[in-house]
């Protein structure tokens, strides 16, 4: 369904269920709301959960913010770099006020908030920006934002900084399934085929270049987050692949020390998405935690 928030229109899917608790998952940069494993949707709604997914700003089926302008990478690079003042397209605080505005229009007073990558940064702020209209949060594949933390490895880099290619074209397509394998760890094994279905679905349902390096624009420039973390009280879950070329484990061993009491898991061997066996994993450390901080 589309709803309003903040003067934009998003994408959201509800389960619907208002009797039930509510558990918001905020996906990450160019991750739209069907990146979200089937197994894992369905272990929450068959936990008990009312389960709640939307597609951020300039991504999915949500508005497009191309009027924004073409972000210049290496111009943001080059002027953080040297301290320069940087004009964003819109922040990751832009994007929290989003979460909390698709929480307002579904009347929930409180919802356990899971957020993956960049999204896991919008929930974090969101934990900092409303912390008494959060549950929980699990904070899976992302970061603090602190100096000195590891980045991307080279290869990596080297796929996030290609040039987009035309949209709708047979490169398009090559190039989205080189970023979706070149996220992978070396521990698990996507079923056949499976990689590129996401690719496919993904493309035929939104194609947003220019959004994803907005977001991206977004996620670098957040980085005075990791001084607020201290400030979270929800119950937190740290879960991360401990072999993750985009965002390397060290990362989340950061994120967790720095909020009070939370728990770390780390996979080894996953990286940077979800394969079947690790999401397995996953799904048998979120449970637990969600049923132990979810009130009777």
């Amino acid at each position: 369904m589309q709803i309003y928030v903040n003067n934009l229109r998003l994408e959201v899917e509800d389960t619907g269920e208002r009797d039930r608790p509510a558990v918001l998952l905020i996906a990450g940069m160019s991750m739209q709301l069907i990146v979200w494993p089937d197994a894992m949707l369905k272990a929450l709604h068959q936990g008990g959960y009312r389960v709640i997914r939307f597609d951020n700003r300039d991504n999915g089926l949500s508005e497009s913010m191309d009027h924004l302008g073409a972000p210049n990478m290496l111009w943001f690079m080059l002027s953080q770099k040297l301290g320069l003042p940087v004009h964003l397209p819109y922040s990751i605080q832009d994007m929290t006020r989003d979460a909390l505005g698709v929480m307002d229009h579904l009347q929930l007073q409180q919802a356990h908030v899971v957020g993956v990558s960049m999204g896991g940064m919008i929930a974090q702020r969101l934990c900092v920006n409303a912390p008494e209209r959060v549950l929980s949060l699990t904070s899976i594949m992302s970061t603090s934002g602190a100096k000195g933390l590891p980045g991307p490895t080279p290869a990596m880099r080297r796929v996030l900084m290609t040039p987009p290619a035309k949209p709708g074209s047979p490169a398009a397509r090559a190039q989205a399934l080189r970023f979706v394998k070149a996220l992978a760890g070396p521990g698990f094994v996507h079923p056949y085929g499976a990689q590129e279905q996401l690719v496919d679905d993904s493309l035929k349902r939104s194609n947003r270049p220019m959004g994803s390096y907005r977001q991206m624009l977004a996620a670098m420039a957040d980085r005075e987050r990791w001084k607020l973390l201290p400030r979270i009280t929800a119950p937190s879950l740290v879960i991360h692949g401990m072999a993750d070329p985009l965002i390397p484990y060290a990362c989340a061993q950061d994120t967790a020390a720095r909020i009070p009491g939370a728990k770390l898991f780390g996979i080894e061997g996953m990286g940077h998405d979800f394969p079947p066996d690790a999401v397995s994993q996953l799904v048998n450390r979120l449970m637990p935690f969600l049923q132990a901080h979810t009130p009777l």
